[in-house]
């Protein structure tokens, strides 16, 4: 039995039953799932500024669900580019996935399924949205993509990626080719450069296998404040890979949330 409770997805009072599961079907032909239990739903558009409203519907914010939908995408946008760009090396794929997974582009995203229609939030919470800030819908996808999961399953959540983060008619164009080949130390002290902090430093934080299979994670700081961390198989891959952490965490830091 479908189980959709939306207390206060419309407001202050408890929905009838019929105003309940037509705003499921918009829902689910937003997104394009079909939806069993709703109340992954209902928390995962539910921004924290909705806990303080009377009549939010829940306890939790959409935040947890934020943490596990990271997980999700960034394993099956990964998987997708294993599969479909055989000719791509490591250092290419991630930073692709980096390309496809930013907060910028997941805030388009959301824009294309009207997420925005449906997350339970503040007015103060809704302004920040309309004056272009995209860590609220980002977050939100996020959490969209944890709840498909909890909902339907790998199988279910592999399925939105692919219509939409990652169509099929997907392609590497010209401007991604030439970020696969970033050089994100640079990018990094040029950014952090104009913005008038301190030049990047890279610790090692550890070395892991054998010599002929070395691992090695190193975090960069920013003015005494780790922005990144990073593996790979040089010293010099894993400080590209801590950098380019850094550098989409600042590029996108507004301080808003």
């Amino acid at each position: 039995m479908t189980r959709f409770s939306l207390k206060n997805f419309f407001g202050p009072k408890s929905p009838k039953k019929e105003d309940a599961l037509k705003r499921k079907r918009e829902l689910e032909r937003a997104l394009g799932v079909r939806i069993r239990n709703g109340e992954y739903f209902v928390e995962a558009l539910r921004h924290r500024s909705a806990l303080a409203m009377p009549f939010n519907g829940g306890k939790n914010s959409n935040e947890r669900m934020e943490f596990l939908g990271d997980a999700v995408l960034n394993l099956l946008v990964a998987e997708i580019l294993f599969e479909r760009f055989p000719e791509l090396d490591e250092g290419q794929m991630t930073r692709l996935r980096s390309l496809l997974v930013n907060q910028h582009a997941l805030a388009e995203r959301a824009s294309a399924v009207n997420l925005t229609d449906f997350l339970l939030m503040s007015n103060s919470a809704h302004q920040t949205i309309e004056k272009g800030y995209e860590t609220i819908v980002s977050d939100a996808f996020e959490a969209v993509v944890a709840a498909i999961y909890l909902d339907g399953g790998l199988k279910s959540a592999k399925g939105f990626v692919l219509k939409k983060v990652m169509p099929r008619e997907f392609r590497i164009d010209r401007e991604m080719f030439k970020a696969l080949d970033r050089n994100f130390k640079s990018a990094l002290l040029e950014l952090v450069q104009g913005r008038g902090m301190g030049a990047p430093r890279y610790n090692l934080i550890k070395e892991e296998g054998p010599d002929h299979d070395r691992t090695f994670t190193v975090e960069v700081l920013v003015s005494e404040t780790r922005y990144g961390m990073g593996s790979g198989k040089t010293k010099k891959a894993a400080e590209q890979a801590a950098a380019e952490q850094a550098y989409e965490s600042l590029k996108d830091e507004k301080g808003i949330d």
